[in-house]
């Protein structure tokens, strides 16, 4: 089950913070496709955190703004990419 984060642990995510606690339940809830991706858990927090809940989401941003969401590695914009091309779908210029 998911765990709440305290204190520094929680501050220095870029997570969502009430009273000093990170609900990771929501993300659990949220990131559903993400995970089945196979996405690290920082990036799935990033793309919740921005509203992005689903690959098509992503063609509301451009490439520049993902690869600039805290918590995106190379690894999980590669394969974000892979993902979108098969689907076809593509970054807002």
């Amino acid at each position: 089950m998911a765990k709440a984060l305290k204190g520094k642990a929680a501050k220095k995510s870029n997570c969502a913070v009430t009273n000093g606690e990170v609900d990771l339940a929501k993300y659990e809830k949220l990131d559903v496709e993400w995970r089945q991706i196979g996405l690290a858990a920082p990036a799935r927090r990033a793309l919740v955190d921005a509203k992005l809940l689903k690959v098509s989401d992503l063609r509301k941003i451009s490439a520049d703004e993902l690869e600039n969401l805290h918590g995106m590695g190379k690894s999980a914009i590669a394969r974000i990419k892979v993902i979108m091309n098969g689907k076809k779908i593509k970054f807002r210029p």
